[in-house]
């Protein structure tokens, strides 16, 4: 039987450098795609309801384009879809290619916010009345996708968002495969869990992603199948889950689950900047902690992670005290 098939790319051959994988695929020809037309029942801003979703200006995976639309590729649960959203009139319409195309389709009512009610928000700030008023179009987006928004979030752990954003741009161009139909240049898809943890060592460490967060993505994207199932839970129960994976806390499960679940009071614990932001937004206290954050966002519980947002669209921040932090290139050592 010997060299009558060709071997199997195994964990050894990749590391050996021998398979590039996600490399050598061909873009899909552009074909006529699968459209749906969608009427929000209130204000819907495109740009602020998908705007969460994309990681960087220059992510592979998220495209706006001057036009006002808004291209995204994605893997769906059905394979590889590139979706292209545009408004019109007092409507939406969505228009999808590849195999996920159908998939993306039939959740793009909740992708657009459709579950979300922000009438269930009642200001009790006048920062939060006054920006609610000038976003109308606020809502918040639920993907139905867990792993494509925890593997960037794992990325985004302690380190500047720069880094994250090119260690996100770097491995998605790098691993994943050309974006299905007639998407705009170099949009990518991300890679699929098996590709994920085929990644050497060497390119994690190129991308200046150290050994912690690359273990943590490793391990969960072995569970893959498992961590995708807690889109059907509520948002506690699907980070409960996420946190069973070693590495994953309630900054990187929050964050998660505020994109794939559209969970409106999910608030980020453990952030560098958002309690200084909310503290002096809301009580002009720039020192404020996690547990002041809290207590100042309790009035809106079941719609915190709403609150934060509009107090972050707001624009009020303190001014700096001290220089950014360090940008370090781990690739570069």
């Amino acid at each position: 039987m010997a060299g009558r098939f060709a071997p199997r790319p195994t964990r050894t051959t990749v590391r050996g450098g021998h398979v590039a994988v996600g490399a050598g695929v061909p873009r899909q020809a552009a074909g006529p795609g699968r459209v749906r037309d969608w009427a929000p029942d209130g204000p819907l801003d495109l740009g602020l309801v998908l705007g969460p979703l994309r990681r960087g200006p220059g992510d592979p995976t998220f495209r706006a384009m001057p036009d006002g639309s808004v291209w995204r590729a994605t893997r769906t649960p059905a394979g590889p879809g590139t979706l292209r959203v545009c408004a019109y009139g007092g409507g939406v319409r969505g228009e999808a290619w590849g195999p996920g195309a159908e998939w993306l389709l039939e959740r793009l009512p909740e992708l657009l916010g459709a579950a979300d009610d922000p009438s269930a928000f009642v200001p009790r700030h006048r920062l939060l009345a006054m920006t609610r008023h000038r976003r109308p179009g606020l809502r918040l987006t639920r993907s139905g996708l867990v792993l494509e928004s925890l593997i960037p979030s794992i990325l985004e752990q302690k380190v500047t968002t720069d880094e994250a954003y090119r260690a996100w741009r770097l491995l998605v161009r790098k691993y994943g495969e050309p974006a299905p139909g007639p998407a705009p240049g170099r949009m990518y898809v991300m890679p699929a869990p098996r590709t994920w943890a085929l990644i050497p060592s060497w390119e994690w460490h190129r991308a200046g992603v150290d050994n912690k967060r690359a273990s943590t993505i490793l391990r969960a994207v072995r569970v893959a199948a498992r961590l995708e199932e807690a889109v059907r839970m509520e948002p506690v129960a699907a980070r409960a889950r996420l946190e069973v994976v070693p590495g994953v806390g309630p900054w990187t499960s929050a964050e998660t689950v505020q994109r794939s679940h559209g969970a409106a009071d999910e608030v980020t614990v453990g952030d560098l900047h958002l309690p200084g932001i909310v503290g002096w937004a809301l009580a002009g206290d720039r020192d404020a902690d996690d547990a002041v954050m809290l207590e100042l966002l309790e009035p809106y519980a079941g719609q915190r992670h709403r609150a934060a947002r509009l107090i972050l669209l707001s624009g009020r921040v303190p001014g700096r005290r001290a220089p950014k932090m360090p940008r370090w290139d781990i690739g570069q050592f």
